[in-house]
Formats: C-alpha cells, sequence, structure tokens
C-alpha cells in the first residue's frame, strides 16, 4: 500500500526503477558502492534527461569541492599514526587501571579504549582492528569465549562514528548543509550514552555467565594502580584533548583539529622513538585506502542526489507515509526501522549520502530538530555495524581472529539490544541531543 502511494505520487517510471535494479544487482556482484551508485545516477540523469551528461562531471567536482571534507584524510592518518606510535596501548593501560576493581574489568577497559581511539580517528573500522588486535587475545586469556570477545569489541568500536570527532557527522553534515563542529557537540552526550550501554551490557552478561573476575583491591590500591598508569601515560591524551577543546572551544575547526592532531602525532613519535621515517609510506598507503573509499561515494551522491530531487522522490516519500499514518511516534519508528534495516546491508557513507535527503522531509514534517534528527539516524546506521547480514564490524573482526561470523553475530545480540533502546532514547528524548547547543537549535 505504502509503495503504491508512493507510485501515484511521484509517477515513476522505467528511468528510476531499471536504474535501482542495476544498482542492487551491483551491489550483489560485489561491485564496489561509489561505482554502483555512479552507474545508476548517470544511467537515472541520462534516461530522464533531467541533466545533461556534460554537467555530470561538475557534480562530480563540486560534491566534493568542501574544506569540511579535509577532516576525513586527516582523522584517518591519526588513527594510523596512533597505531604505529604504540600510543594506543597507553589508553588500553589507563582503562584497565580504571576497570580493574569491577568484575568483567579487562572487558569494560576495552570498551573504553574503544571509545577512547574514538575520540581520535573517527573511523569504526581502524578501532576494530586496532583494539582488537591489542586485546581479543588477552580477553580469552581472561575467561572470554573467543565469540564474545569478538563481539566486545565489535560492539565497543561502533563508538568510531558515534563519538565526536566522527567521519559520519562530517559526511551527514556536508549532505544536509549542517556544520560539523555542531553536530560534534550534539553528539557527546549520545556517543556516552552509547559507550555507557556496551558497558553495562557487558558487566551485566559478566555476572550471569562469570566470564572474568573482578579484582580485589582496596581503594588506595586501586587509586595508586591508576595513578601509575596516568603517570606512564599521560601523554597519549595530549592528542584527544587538542581535538576536544580545539573543537569544542570554537578555536579550531575540524580540518584544523585533524591537522594539528596528524602533527603533535607524529612528533610524539619521534620525541618516544616509536615512529621513524620508513613507517610513513605504509601509514599514508594505509589512509589513503580507506579515504580512497570514501570519497568517491561522496562524489558520486552529487548527481544521484540531483536526480532523485528533480524527479521528486523524497517529496514523494513524505506524502506517502504521512498518508498512512500522522503519528509522530510511529513515523520516527519507520525512519528507525529503515536506517537499522539499511545499516544491516550497507555501509554508513552511502546509506548517508542515499537515506539523508530522503528521510530528511520526513523529520521536518513532523517537527523534528534537524540536528536530532542527524544524531538519530548516524546511531541507527551504528547497530547496523554488528547486525548481520553485512555487519562492518563483524567482518573485521573476524578477518583477524578467524571465528565465524554468525558465532560472534549471535553474541552480539546483547550489545544490538541495548544500542537499539539508545537510539528510542534519542529519537523521543530531543534534549539528549540538544542540550550544549546553541538556543536556536533548541
Amino acid at each position: 500500500m505504502l509503495w503504491q502511494t508512493f507510485e501515484q505520487t511521484v509517477e515513476l517510471g522505467w528511468d528510476f526503477y531499471l536504474p535501482v535494479i542495476i544498482f542492487v544487482a551491483l551491489i550483489a556482484l560485489a561491485v564496489p558502492v561509489w561505482a554502483a551508485i555512479g552507474t545508476s545516477a548517470i544511467l537515472m540523469l541520462v534516461m530522464s534527461g533531467d541533466l545533461p551528461l556534460s554537467l555530470v562531471g561538475e557534480k562530480l567536482f563540486t560534491g566534493i569541492d568542501a574544506f569540511a571534507l579535509t577532516a576525513i584524510p586527516l582523522f584517518i592518518l591519526t588513527g594510523d599514526v596512533l597505531v604505529r606510535t604504540g600510543l594506543s596501548r597507553k589508553f588500553l593501560d589507563v582503562a584497565e587501571a580504571l576497570t580493574c576493581f569491577t568484575k568483567g574489568g579487562f572487558g569494560s577497559a576495552t570498551v573504553l579504549v574503544c571509545g577512547m581511539f574514538a575520540a581520535i580517528s573517527g573511523s569504526d573500522a581502524a578501532g576494530a582492528a586496532a583494539v582488537g588486535r591489542m586485546t581479543i587475545a588477552r580477553l580469552v586469556e581472561s575467561g572470554y569465549p573467543r565469540p564474545y570477545a569478538c563481539a566486545l569489541v565489535a560492539a565497543g568500536a561502533c563508538t568510531g562514528i558515534l563519538i565526536p570527532p566522527s567521519i559520519a557527522y562530517i559526511i551527514i553534515g556536508l549532505v544536509l548543509g549542517i556544520s560539523a563542529s555542531t553536530l560534534f557537540l550534539a553528539a557527546l552526550i549520545p556517543g556516552i550514552c552509547i559507550l555507557v550501554s556496551i558497558l553495562i551490557t557487558n558487566l551485566i552478561v559478566n555476572r550471569i555467565y562469570s566470564y572474568e573476575g573482578g579484582g580485589q583491591m582496596t581503594f588506595s590500591e586501586w587509586l595508586g594502580n591508576l595513578g601509575r598508569s596516568l603517570k606512564s601515560g599521560w601523554y597519549a591524551f595530549i592528542v584527544p584533548g587538542i581535538i576536544f577543546y580545539g573543537i569544542f572551544s570554537g578555536r579550531l575547526t575540524p580540518t584544523e583539529a585533524g591537522a594539528t592532531a596528524v602533527v603533535v602525532t607524529i612528533l610524539m613519535g619521534f620525541i618516544l622513538r616509536t615512529l621513524s621515517f620508513a613507517d610513513f609510506p605504509a601509514m599514508l598507503v594505509s589512509s589513503a585506502k580507506v579515504n580512497g573509499v570514501i570519497l568517491p561515494i561522496i562524489a558520486f551522491s552529487a548527481p544521484l542526489a540531483e536526480a532523485l530531487a528533480i524527479m521528486g522522490v523524497p517529496q514523494g516519500f513524505v506524502t506517502a507515509v504521512t498518508g498512512l499514518t500522522d503519528e509522530p511516534w510511529l513515523l520516527i519508528l519507520l525512519m528507525i526501522g529503515i536506517l537499522i534495516a539499511a545499516g544491516c546491508v550497507m555501509e554508513t557513507t552511502p546509506n548517508i549520502v542515499i537515506l539523508a535527503p530522503i528521510l530528511k522531509p520526513l523529520a521536518d514534517n513532523i517537527g523534528m530538530n534537524e540536528i536530532q534528527f542527524c544524531i538519530m539516524m548516524i546511531t541507527a546506521l551504528g547497530v547496523g555495524f554488528i547486525t548481520p547480514p553485512l555487519g562492518l564490524n563483524l567482518f573485521v573482526v573476524s578477518g583477524i581472529t578467524g571465528e565465524s561470523i554468525l558465532k560472534i553475530a549471535v553474541r552480539a545480540v546483547p550489545f544490538v539490544l541495548c544500542m537499539f533502546f539508545v537510539v528510542l532514547l534519542i529519537a523521543y528524548v530531543p534534549a539528549l541531543s540538544t542540550t550544549f547547543l546553541p538556543e536556536i537549535y533548541q
């Protein structure tokens, strides 16, 4: 019924259906997402005649001609340098010292270090790989089953796109014309809520199955242990400190903060003698590979968005959906369902560039704050990172451990549920994402 109403509203023809069919087929054949989007977008424009083919190249250029996008490769490179210099292990030492007295202490430390890594790299896959290599073997030694250890890392690494600075918020800000700094500020509380929910879930699972015992120590012993860890690794927190202070104080743009973080991290590596010029080629190639996946998708999203807008697809979707119900809470649930389903089968970047322009008018129609919509969207898509069939983090941890994706996915169910609960809170409690924002956004 919804699709029939949508068809009647927009009056779609083969200039829409054929590109969509080809897009699905290319994705099923494992063609790179940017190529599938680009092929479908160009075919849609050519068949509809809405935009001369000669202007497609210009649209591709304007799609990535934005200063804010410079922050993406900078944050990715910062994460790579962080791992190469060994500073990420200092995060783990401090996180372990913080949680060593609790039942499930090292599991909690693993989640915390995922959050710390997220506050620098802005990438979930990078966090899953880096933290997974450091912690999964030790988690197993501590008594965790390997599939659960993998699921814990995969869930914790979801904070990579949920805790600012985040590549996903930079992209959705560019697509919808919203300041990335504003989105970072709005995402702070929701990102912490996700991190806390994963911590609590791990503690509950530990209490049920007794995977790992807690350390027996007095408060003074715990404080001394924490003090020693901070004394030996305090300098590792200079980098996230620069990023957070620079962005949230307004003194630095996200791009400037990323550039500063790269320089400081490299200097620290040289000072500590854990980095040499011989490491640079591998670091730059690794960062370029990740960046080379993201930017072409953003570039080809511009002609696709142009074609969908000219065809009236976003407006038609809003008319069709509101024709079924005008209850805001039901429409919000529908949006969350669409986003989680999309996150299960496709990565965040293509989901943002395809779905954000379509769902945003629906959010506007029910009076949802645009900032709240962005936070809800990114968080809902983040649930997809640990949800089969194509949960990206499941594949990353499976790749570095050899563990079955299905076994990891089963153990990840409690984390999916806790993250879904936070998504509902963000969607129905606007204050979670607007508390620290200027009055104009509240």
